[in-house]
């Protein structure tokens, strides 16, 4: 199972200045039970946001840059090339950003999306999830709260 996470505004806004541009500690707490113990798939911009490596995961970083050699991942040229290193991982996971989120919905069978009910400045977004392509076939709600600035939804779509 290839499963894109993401977390995305009310215009599918995703972040800016390569940010997040919310804090829900509710969903960090999420995507780390989702994705600890399995291959997380990202651009190098992705992975240099981190301050360092997410424990228990293997990361499989895409760039262009040949020369790149950054501590704590495993690099690839190619969406193809990340797949075939994490196929005997059961669910493997596409986490961004903009760029590796277009490439990887063609790839995906499952996305989990943290939808943000609010509207950003963003310059990176998430592509549009066709209904023809796509079941919504969960929604979880969370009111705001003294953690959480905004209202959010847990939503996960199954391909057709």
């Amino acid at each position: 199972m290839i499963t894109v996470i993401a977390a995305a505004g009310l215009k599918n806004e995703l972040g800016k200045d390569n940010d997040l541009v919310w804090h829900l500690p509710d969903d960090f707490k999420r995507f780390k039970k989702l994705t600890t113990g399995h291959h997380i798939i990202m651009g190098r911009k992705t992975f240099e946001s981190f301050p360092k490596p997410l424990p228990n995961r293997i990361h499989l970083v895409i760039t262009r840059n040949k020369n790149y050699q950054p501590e704590g991942a495993i690099v690839v040229h190619s969406m193809e090339e990340a797949l075939e290193i994490a196929k005997n991982d059961e669910q493997s996971f596409i986490i961004g950003g903009g760029e590796i989120y277009k490439i990887g919905m063609s790839f995906a069978d499952k996305i989990e999306l943290t939808k943000v009910n609010s509207e950003f400045e963003a310059d990176t977004f998430f592509p549009e999830i066709p209904s023809d392509e796509w079941d919504l076939v969960s929604e979880e709600f969370h009111e705001k709260d003294e953690k959480h600035q905004f209202d959010f939804s847990y939503q996960t779509f199954l391909r057709k």
